[in-house]
């Protein structure tokens, strides 16, 4: 059903040398990201999580009810006081070198995420792994940790094998492997060239049965989405992930021979927002960030420039997490109020119409919802005495250097929730992570002693209903005080080929391991 046709056959086989067609039980995929390496337990990001998640395996896995599966660990325990986690794992696992993969794997990997990945919050708590025999792991935790079970996600905790990445082999951000990765995972990688694409093979000796269905993966890496959505029209590609542009995916709708699956990845919790400098006046008063917020019609940017393609976000959690508080302020559209809070906050209209001005930071290419956003908050500021001027960066590094030094009023970002809002949202609220020069901290310099114990206790409670209440707590609290004023959920996608079967979809999406996928027969 599937060939390899002649764009990539000018490209990627020509580099492989191979000349025939492609076999049906081969998908290709199209990518505009670069992966600086492939080892998920060092480095975030979506394209390094893509292929991590296919090449290594990890503890547990997730169904698409947010429900622990087994994965290596074929059972797991929870003490009663919450205190360690004890994994059991599946006897006759090996590396795709043939070597085992012991608890000694597991504890070396654990470590190693501790020490290395940026997401610090995620296993901050373990505070040491017991191997007792070759099948066992121990966990100890200085207090109970909810979130850990999660963190146990293909995404997440890629089980890395010591005798490849251990001490023994140099620092481990230096070692040969991250671009030549080894693990236990449905694929192995077979050939890497860097910028252009990577070819992941079958792993004959993975332990679960009949897995993985496919037996080549490439991922092709284009210059431009542009590149990538004429390949995918012309069926010289079949899949493509993590598109989100409202524009791109309505085109894509009406093509008969390709599906969009636009509800998937629901772990990840991609949230656009609109970020306040909460220690610059006059953003420093609350009345006047709300009134800003009551200004704005978010229904028209979610209908109208976003084509109803991105689905709101009122909080800080992800809609589709289980902690999402949706009874949260609306800031519904109400021009008279804002204009009376604004002069209650004592910020009166002047002899030129206007009150103060504002600069609003996005980056070039951050057109449909950054630069549009912002020119419509222009139009619509204007009308209670708000000046708007944008300011677009050229580049990522350039935005990311001014927020992060405090150098905006307000600005476009997006930031993810990765799962447990200890793992992805605490860092933005929490004021022990204002730190200057470190972007996707706190950069709003958002401070509340409330939020902080709300959070602190969240991380914490065990008993599930009380976990609830208290994130329902902290995100009324945030939302009321208006560090942030939150759009739109960001529409990631996955788009492939009629007749692709087994395209993960649950909540980690594209993140998570492809060895369902298949053609149809």
């Amino acid at each position: 059903m599937k060939h390899w046709k002649s764009f990539l056959a000018a490209t990627c086989l020509a580099a492989l040398g191979a000349g025939s067609a492609l076999a049906q039980s081969s998908v290709v995929i199209g990518t505009p990201g670069v992966p600086r390496h492939f080892n998920g337990a060092i480095q975030s990001g979506i394209y390094t999580f893509l292929p991590s998640a296919n090449i290594f395996a990890s503890p547990l896995r997730y169904s698409d009810s947010w429900e622990p599966e087994p994965y290596l660990a074929e059972s797991w325990e929870v003490s009663d006081d919450g205190l360690t986690v004890t994994l059991k794992l599946k006897d006759g696992v090996t590396f795709h070198d043939g070597e085992p993969l012991t608890s000694a794997d597991v504890a070396f990997s654990i470590e190693t995420i501790k020490e290395n990945h940026p997401f610090k919050t995620m296993l901050e708590p373990v505070e040491s792994v017991d191997t007792p025999d070759d099948l066992t792991a121990v966990i100890n935790l200085a207090h109970p940790h909810p979130a850990l079970l999660l963190a146990m996600s293909p995404t997440l905790m890629p089980i890395i094998p010591e005798h490849i990445y251990g001490p023994d082999n140099g620092p481990i951000r230096e070692n040969p492997a991250n671009l030549a990765p080894v693990g236990s995972g449905p694929f192995k990688m077979e050939e890497y060239k860097q910028g252009e694409f990577y070819k992941l093979v079958k792993n004959e000796d993975f332990f679960l049965e009949d897995k993985p269905k496919l037996d080549e993966i490439y991922v092709q890496i284009f210059p431009d989405v542009k590149s990538i959505l004429l390949a995918l029209e012309r069926g010289d590609i079949d899949m493509v992930t993590f598109l989100s542009s409202p524009r791109d995916l309505s085109r894509l709708e009406e093509n008969d021979d390709l599906v969009v699956e636009s509800d998937l990845g629901q772990a990840i919790g991609p949230i656009n927002w609109i970020a306040y400098n909460t220690k610059k006046e006059p953003l420093n008063k609350v009345e006047v960030r709300q009134a800003i917020n009551y200004a704005i019609d978010r229904d028209f940017i979610l209908n109208v420039l976003l084509q109803g393609k991105a689905p709101l976000a009122s909080g800080p959690i992800d809609p589709g997490s289980p902690l999402a508080n949706p009874d949260v302020e609306g800031y519904d559209l109400d021009l008279e109020k804002a204009a009376a809070m604004l002069d209650e906050a004592g910020y009166p209209v002047g002899d030129d119409g206007m009150r103060f001005t504002l600069t609003g930071d996005t980056t070039i290419a951050d057109e449909e919802m950054g630069r549009n956003v912002l020119q419509y908050m222009k139009a619509q500021l204007k009308k209670i005495g708000v000046g708007l001027e944008l300011r677009l960066a050229p580049d990522f590094p350039t935005w990311a250097k001014r927020i992060s030094n405090y150098d905006f009023d307000i600005t476009i970002d997006k930031v993810f929730n990765w799962g447990d809002p200890v793992i992805g949202v605490n860092r933005t609220y929490v004021s022990s992570n204002i730190r200057p020069g470190v972007i996707w901290s706190n950069t709003q310099q958002y401070e509340n002693p409330k939020v902080d114990q709300l959070l602190a206790d969240a991380a914490t409670e065990t008993d599930p209903a009380k976990r609830k209440a208290l994130y329902d707590e902290f995100q009324t609290i945030v939302v009321d005080d208006s560090p942030i004023y939150f759009l739109n959920v960001i529409p990631y996608s996955t788009v492939y080929q009629k007749g692709l079967t087994g395209v993960p979809d649950g909540i980690w999406g594209a993140v998570a391991p492809m060895d369902d996928m298949a053609w149809e027969e």
